[in-house]
C-alpha cells in the first residue's frame, strides 16, 4: 500500500493518550478524543477556546437542516435540496481568565500538555501548566457522555496556582456557533440564568427542531454571578485561588426533533443533580458490563490491540441502540464530513457488528429503513421507477446526495437493505420480522430492481449506466456487483413469498409479479470467465488503461484532492472492493479457487481510497491463508484514524469502517460466517500474536472463542449448531478445536 501512518498517540491497553501538544494536528486529535453516547457527540475540543486549528462540533442524532438554498432548476432525479447534520451547541464553553489573562492551551507558556479518552469509563481528561508573570497553574479539564442517561453531560474544571491567583471563568451553554466554517444555523427563543441554573432553547432555522439544554454549576470557591450573553446564558465564576479549587458542570438535553414541544422543551431540560462523580462511577459499571461482553483481545500485538479496543469503543459511542429513528453516520457524531449521512456502510459494515453483540440495536437499524419506506418510494418515482430506492446519503430518509452520478446510479443501499434483513432473520431466528416488517421492504426493492433493470439487445438482463462499490468507475454497464446483489435479493424475496404467501398477497404482490423477480433472477448476467475464474468487475473493465497504484506517490492523497475528477475514471484503479465485497457478503457461493484468482487480480488494482476497502481484503486474505497480507491491512483497518492513514481524520473519524474493523476479527482470522442461517467458525492465527479471543451472542447464546497457536477454545453456554474448522458440531460447554 502506498498509504503510511502518522503516529503521535502512545500505545496503551484501554485508552488512547497524547503527551505534548501537536499543534498541527490538533484537529486530528479533536476527533480521536470525541465522546458521545448516540443522542450527542462532542468533538474533543478546548472549553476554554484555543487558537490552534480545529473543529468545535457538538452534534446531536436527528437534528439536521436543509440546506440554504433549493436547486429548483435540477433536473428530474437530480435532488433539489439536500439536508445536513448541523452543528448544534456548545455545551462545555468555559472561558478561563488567570489574573486577568486569557488561557490558551497553545500559548507558548504552557507545558506539560496531556490528553487522554479512557475506554473504561469514557473520560476525556486534558491537563497542562500555564506559567504566569506571578507562578505556575496547574489545569485539569475532564468531561464525558453518561451512558446510563443519555440525556446527560458532566464536566470538571481543576486549578491548582502555587501562589494566591485570580480566576474568573464564564462557564455556558452557547449557541454561537459555526457550521462548515460559517455562520451557524440557531436562533434562540429562550433563555435564562439564575444561581448557578442556567437554561437556553435553540431552533433551527429551516426544519423547525428544538434543543434545550439546562445547566447547573458547582464551585468549591469563589462567588457565582448569573450572566446572559447573545444565544448564551450561563454562570460567571470569580475565585482567588490559594491551593486548589473545582468547578463541576452538570448538563441536560432534550432535543424536540418533531417541533412538538417548541420552547416549551425548556421545561423538558433539568441539570442533574447526580454528581460527577457518581455519574462517571455508573459509566465505568455500563461499560464495565459492555467490555465483559464485547471485548476483542490480542496477545503480542500492543498496537492492534488498542486500535480494535479503539473501534469497538468508538462504535458504542456511536450507536447502541437507544431509537429506531437513529442511524450511523459515516462520520458519527465526531465531525461534518459526509454532513452527518448514513450510506449502505450501514447494513453492509456495521450491522454485523449488532447481529452478534446487541440484536436490539440490529433490529432498530432495520426499523429506521422499514419507517423510511415511503420516502425511498418517493426517490424511486423520481428515477421513473417502481417500488423503492433506498437513497445513497440521508438523516431522514430522503436522498441527500446532490451528486447525480452517485444518487441516481448507486442501488448499494436499496440490495444492501434487502442483505441486511436476510441476515438479521438467520442470524437472529426472528422470523416474524418478514411477515412483519421485511417482506413489505423486499417487495418493494425488488420492484425497483425489476423496472431499473432491462433485457440487453443479447437477451440477459441486467443494470446499465450505474456505478458499483468502485466510485472511480461509472456509468458502466453490468457491474457485476450490482447484477450479483439484486439476483440474490430476487431469489431471497421469492423464498420469502413463497414460506408467507398469504401476507405476499396481502401486500400485492401478485403472480404475474413473482413470475417477472424469478426471470429477471435467472436472465441476470453475471460478467463470469470460466477459463480464468475472473467476474469482470463490468462489460469492458478488463480493456481498461492499468495504473500501478504503488508508483503514486504520498503527496497525492487524498486523490479527491489532487487528482482532477475525470482522471480517476480512466484506468483500472479501483477505489475499494467491487467483485470482492460480493464474494464475501456471499462468500458461500464461491469456490477458494474464484476467490483466490479474483483477489490476485483485483488486489494489486485497489488503492484504497475508501477506509472500508482495507478490511474487506484482510478478511479475504485471511480466508486464503496469505496471512502477512491480513494482518498488515488489518493494521491499516484498526488504526486507520489512530494514525491518520488517509490524512483526513481532522474531519471526523471514519466510523462505518470502525465497524469493519470489528468484522476484520470477527469475520476474518475468526473465520466466523453465517452462511444460509448457519454459523460458521474457521479461525487462523497471524505469526506474531500469542492469541486472540473475542466473543459472539447467537440466538441467544453466549458463545466466547479464544485461539491459540494450532488450537481453539470455545465455550458456549447453550447449544448451536455450527461448521467449526468444516466439521458439523453442536457447540455446548467447552471444546478445543485443533487448527
Amino acid at each position: 500500500m502506498a498509504k503510511q501512518a502518522e503516529k503521535y498517540i502512545k500505545t496503551m491497553p484501554w485508552s488512547i493518550v497524547e503527551e505534548g501538544f501537536h499543534a498541527g494536528r490538533n484537529a486530528v486529535s479533536e476527533s480521536l478524543f470525541s465522546i458521545g453516547n448516540e443522542y450527542c457527540g462532542v468533538r474533543g475540543y478546548a472549553e476554554e477556546g484555543s487558537a490552534a486549528q480545529g473543529l468545535q462540533g457538538c452534534y446531536f442524532n436527528g437534528i439536521y437542516e436543509w440546506a440554504k438554498k433549493a436547486n429548483e432548476t435540477a433536473y428530474k432525479g437530480i435532488i433539489k435540496r439536500g439536508h445536513y447534520m448541523v452543528n448544534a451547541v456548545n455545551p462545555v464553553r468555559a472561558d478561563l481568565f488567570i489574573d486577568g489573562e486569557r488561557v490558551d492551551m497553545a500559548a507558548e507558556n504552557v507545558s506539560g500538555f496531556y490528553r487522554s479518552l479512557d475506554f473504561k469509563s469514557g473520560l476525556y481528561l486534558r491537563s497542562y501548566t500555564v506559567k504566569t508573570a506571578r507562578g505556575k497553574v496547574k489545569l485539569a479539564f475532564s468531561r464525558f457522555l453518561s451512558m446510563t442517561d443519555v440525556h446527560n453531560l458532566y464536566q470538571k474544571i481543576e486549578i491548582e496556582p502555587d501562589y494566591p491567583a485570580e480566576i474568573k471563568i464564564y462557564a455556558a451553554t452557547d449557541f454561537n456557533v459555526t457550521h462548515g466554517g460559517k455562520k451557524g444555523r440557531w436562533k434562540t427563543v429562550y433563555s435564562s440564568a439564575e444561581g448557578g441554573v442556567a437554561k437556553i432553547v435553540g431552533k433551527t432555522q429551516s426544519t423547525g427542531q428544538y434543543l434545550a439544554c439546562a445547566q447547573k454549576v458547582i464551585v468549591s470557591a469563589g462567588t457565582l454571578a448569573p450572566r446572559e450573553e447573545k444565544n448564551a446564558a450561563g454562570v460567571e465564576v470569580t475565585a482567588v485561588v490559594n491551593g486548589s479549587f473545582t468547578l463541576e458542570k452538570r448538563v441536560n438535553f432534550y432535543a424536540d426533533k418533531s417541533g412538538e414541544f417548541g420552547v416549551k422543551c425548556a421545561e423538558k431540560a433539568v441539570a442533574p443533580d447526580i454528581s460527577f462523580n457518581e455519574a462517571l462511577s455508573a459509566n465505568k459499571k455500563y461499560y464495565e458490563k459492555f467490555w465483559a461482553e464485547s471485548d476483542i483481545g490480542i496477545e503480542g500485538d500492543d498496537e492492534n490491540q488498542q486500535g480494535i479496543r479503539f473501534c469497538i469503543f468508538q462504535l458504542q459511542q456511536t450507536y447502541h441502540g437507544i431509537s429506531p429513528t437513529d442511524n450511523i453516520g459515516a462520520k458519527g457524531l465526531t465531525g461534518e464530513a459526509y454532513s452527518g449521512h448514513a450510506f449502505w456502510d450501514t447494513e453492509t459494515y456495521c450491522l454485523p457488528y449488532f447481529l452478534f453483540n446487541n440484536l436490539d440495536a440490529a433490529k432498530d437499524l432495520l426499523l429506521f429503513r422499514y419507517h423510511t419506506l415511503g420516502k425511498a418510494k418517493e426517490r424511486a418515482k423520481e428515477l421513473d421507477c417502481e417500488g423503492a430506492c433506498y437513497p445513497i446519503a440521508t438523516l431522514n430518509g430522503n436522498e441527500a446526495c446532490d451528486l447525480w452520478q452517485h444518487a441516481s446510479l448507486q442501488f448499494q443501499p436499496s440490495t444492501g437493505v434487502a442483505y441486511g434483513i436476510r441476515q438479521y432473520v438467520e442470524i437472529s431466528g426472528d422470523e416474524q420480522f418478514l411477515p412483519e416488517y421485511g417482506m413489505e421492504m423486499l417487495l418493494e426493492i425488488c420492484r425497483f430492481l425489476r423496472s431499473r433493470g432491462e433485457y440487453g439487445a443479447d437477451g440477459r438482463f441486467g443494470y446499465f449506466c450505474v456505478m458499483g462499490p468502485d466510485e472511480f468507475q461509472m456509468m458502466v454497464n453490468h457491474n457485476c456487483y450490482t447484477n450479483y446483489m439484486a439476483k440474490k435479493t430476487f431469489e431471497y424475496a421469492l423464498a420469502t413469498f413463497e414460506k408467507y404467501p398469504g401476507r405476499a398477497k396481502e401486500l400485492g404482490a401478485t403472480e404475474e409479479e413473482k413470475a417477472a423477480f424469478a426471470a429477471c433472477a435467472r436472465d441476470m448476467y453475471i460478467p463470469y470467465d470460466e477459463e480464468s475464474k475472473l467476474f469482470e468487475q463490468h462489460d469492458g473493465f478488463f480493456r481498461l488503461p492499468h495504473v500501478d497504484v504503488k508508483k503514486i506517490p504520498i503527496t497525492d492523497f487524498p486523490l479527491y484532492h489532487h487528482w482532477s475528477y475525470d482522471r480517476i475514471y480512466r484506468n483500472d484503479m479501483i477505489k475499494q472492493p467491487d467483485v470482492l465485497m460480493f464474494m464475501l457478503l456471499f462468500g458461500g457461493d464461491f469456490t477458494f479457487e474464484q476467490k483466490l484468482k479474483n483477489y490476485e487480480y483485483y488486489e494489486p488494482r485497489c488503492i484504497h481510497e475508501s477506509s472500508l476497502s482495507p478490511s474487506v481484503h484482510s478478511i479475504l486474505a485471511s480466508e486464503l491463508k496469505k496471512h502477512d497480507e491480513a494482518l498488515s491491512f488489518f493494521g491499516f483497518a484498526s488504526r486507520l484514524d489512530l494514525d491518520d492513514y488517509n490524512r483526513n481524520t481532522c474531519e471526523g473519524l471514519h466510523t462505518t469502517s470502525i465497524a469493519a474493523a470489528w468484522l476484520n476479527i470477527v469475520y476474518g482470522f475468526g473465520g466466523v460466517r453465517n452462511f444460509d442461517g448457519v454459523l460458521n467458525i474457521n479461525p487462523s492465527i497471524p505469526e506474531i500474536w500469542r492469541g486472540y479471543s473475542f466473543k459472539l451472542n447467537y440466538r441467544g447464546a453466549n458463545i466466547a472463542v479464544k485461539v491459540t497457536r494450532g488450537r481453539a477454545e470455545i465455550s458456549c453456554d447453550g447449544e448451536v449448531p455450527a461448521v467449526v474448522c468444516g466439521k458439523n458440531v453442536v457447540l455446548s460447554g467447552d471444546t478445543v478445536f485443533e487448527i
